[in-house]
């Protein structure tokens, strides 16, 4: 299961405390009390695992290590331990507390979202020619402490969309061998799956964002969880099987959902691929065809059981890598 969203509690690390101390031996140097360490700093760096915020499903409260407390003899605490949390590319970072949001988008992107409290002071500090044996210390600062949203969004060049069982997976797994589930009932696929296509001229990243359905972008289903995965996808590909009744009116449902979820996700660069070739005849597919031309979009066509249907869609891929 991809966990794409988690709500977590980050407590960066506390100052430790200053130290009253003396040097009472013989030529001892007076005052000696060291100051405490500071607390570690928690970041969150960026990784390529899609499954890094797993870790966020179960444990949801965060610590770096607290400074230590400082010692006699001009010993200053140990600083705490830094704390490093590893994210997928895509990940916002939703500061529920002061609403400042952090994006990861690099492999070994790292942002501080919460410092470590600073050590206090010892007795050492004090000193002063009117105060030449001072008691004086500090505790050390807690450290800070914040409510986080985690949110996965996908970074694809392509997203394929459609209703559910359109055919998505099944190409996705023709073009990538990304083994995502297939089966020939709606809502086989729960979470967005991603692979790689390949060829002389470079690689994309293709998601199979999983089934839209009518009412999506008012949450109906899953439809807020997976549309967010469109934003960052580069080009669209509706799916649309070529055995459906309605395939005009399907096309538009999934258009308008993206529209009233966000509308540059409209805007976006698509086309349009019918799936499922082998289910129709030549005519009926040139009639499906011939109504999809209404859309002004570019038409493929593709069957897993067509090894020619697939070779022309990694041709165009191909394209798609050469453009950028």
């Amino acid at each position: 299961m991809l966990v794409d969203e988690a709500k977590i509690f980050i407590i960066s690390g506390h100052g430790g405390k200053g130290k009253v101390a003396f040097d009472t031996s013989k030529g001892g140097r007076g005052v000696t009390g060291g100051s405490g360490g500071h607390g570690g700093d928690i970041y969150f760096e960026g990784i390529s695992n899609l499954s890094a915020l797993q870790q966020f499903r179960f444990k949801k409260t965060f610590e770096a290590e607290n400074g230590k407390d400082g010692r006699g003899k001009h010993l200053d605490g140990k600083t705490g331990e830094d704390l490093f949390l590893k994210v997928p590319l895509g990940t916002i970072i939703h500061n529920l507390d002061n609403k400042k949001d952090f994006t990861i988008m690099k492999v070994g992107e790292k942002v501080m979202l919460a410092r470590g409290g600073k050590g206090g002071r010892g007795n050492f500090h004090f000193r002063g020619p009117r105060n030449t044996s001072p008691t004086e210390f500090e505790e050390g600062r807690p450290g800070e402490s914040f409510n986080l949203l985690l949110e996965l969004q996908l970074i694809a060049d392509i997203g394929l969309i459609g209703l559910p069982n359109a055919g998505k997976s099944s190409l996705l797994n023709e073009l990538t061998k990304a083994g995502a589930r297939v089966a020939s009932y709606p809502f086989t696929t729960l979470e967005p799956n991603l692979g790689v296509f390949s060829s002389y001229k470079g690689e994309l990243i293709i998601a199979d964002i999983p089934g839209l359905i009518e009412g999506a972008s008012k949450g109906k289903g899953l439809g807020h969880k997976f549309l967010r995965h469109i934003e960052r996808t580069k080009t669209l590909i509706h799916c649309l099987a070529a055995d459906n009744k309605n395939i005009l009116e399907d096309y538009k449902i999934i258009k308008n959902e993206l529209r009233e979820y966000k509308p540059t996700l409209a805007e976006k660069p698509e086309y349009i691929c019918i799936t499922k070739t082998d289910l129709v005849s030549e005519k009926e597919l040139a009639k499906q065809k011939a109504l999809l031309k209404k859309t002004k979009t570019e038409i493929m066509t593709a069957s897993i059981y067509d090894a020619d249907s697939i070779d022309r869609f990694k041709k165009f891929l191909e394209t798609l890598v050469a453009s950028g």
